[in-house]
């Protein structure tokens, strides 16, 4: 059972987290926005999917806290619901489209005019310093931020407060997920769900889940020596407890596991598949 998280809720001296007031499967609660910064201008993460009772909660939030003004938006990734208030948030700066919006670049994106995040790049506002960390995997433009007077991350969706996070490459996923244990941070602020108040456990859980079924697969591969193996020979392999109807929805997990494997070398495609549909094809491992 979820979490049941109120709309608006002070998390820290420094930190307001308001819900995106969109709940839904993939969303949980809603998608979480958060007001950073002590003083009269904040910045922003994320704006939710432009529902119209949240752009009324924000802007009674930054009202009843003072007449805050929003210094700048930071998004997290293009998806809708992250980005999806932009324009209805600008509309609350006076002059309205004043505030600047920043996110990493894709080839493209829907959202026009904003600024570009590189990696790295410092972000401050009175009381907080927030810190760019590029974490590709859930999507190819995903950021995650290092709130540096708390040793506090900011995950997106790289990292979720309840349960795992979907993602469009493994490989990259791995190597964000490594970065984030780097940083040592104390506490996750995830873009779904509570708060996460130990950081590197959560993040250390990630890893070892998708490292376990990342072993299961190798075995399954060498096990045999040089036999090959589609995607859907591997899920009878060792999905063994799932009922055969979810099968088919398991061979998306396990291509996503070689396409990691395969960037690293371990394994090879064989035979005549087709290379805009990576179930055709056979897989075995580098002996």
């Amino acid at each position: 059972m979820l979490t049941t998280l109120p709309n608006v809720e002070r998390l820290s001296a420094r930190v307001v987290r308001i819900l995106g007031l969109n709940p839904g499967p993939f969303t949980l609660q809603g998608t979480n926005t958060y007001l950073v910064g002590t003083g009269s201008k904040r910045i922003l993460i994320d704006t939710g999917e432009g529902k119209e009772d949240y752009t009324s909660l924000l802007k009674d939030v930054l009202k009843r806290h003072g007449n805050i003004a929003i210094q700048e938006i930071l998004l997290t990734h293009w998806h809708q619901d992250h980005v999806g208030g932009v324009e209805a948030v600008q509309k609350l700066a006076t002059p309205p489209q004043t505030t600047t919006t920043r996110k990493y670049p894709r080839d493209v994106d829907a959202i026009r005019g904003f600024v570009e995040i590189k990696d790295g790049d410092v972000y401050r506002t009175e009381g907080a310093t927030l810190r760019a960390l590029f974490t590709p995997g859930h999507t190819i433009d995903h950021v995650s931020f290092l709130l540096h007077e708390e040793n506090s991350l900011f995950s997106g969706d790289c990292i979720l407060g309840e349960g795992t996070a979907v993602f469009t490459d493994l490989y990259d996923l791995m190597k964000s997920l490594r970065r984030l244990d780097d940083v040592n941070a104390s506490r996750i602020y995830p873009g779904h769900g509570p708060v996460v108040e130990r950081a590197r456990e959560k993040i250390r859980d990630y890893i070892d889940h998708r490292m376990m079924r990342e072993r299961q697969i190798e075995s399954a591969l060498t096990k045999e020596g040089t036999r090959t193996y589609s995607a859907m020979d591997l899920v009878k392999s060792i999905y063994v407890d799932t009922p055969e109807y979810l099968h088919q929805a398991a061979v998306g997990n396990v291509l996503h596991h070689l396409s990691k494997l395969e960037k690293e070398g371990k394994i090879e495609r064989m035979g005549d598949g087709d290379d805009g549909d990576d179930v055709k094809w056979k897989w075995a491992a580098k002996l």
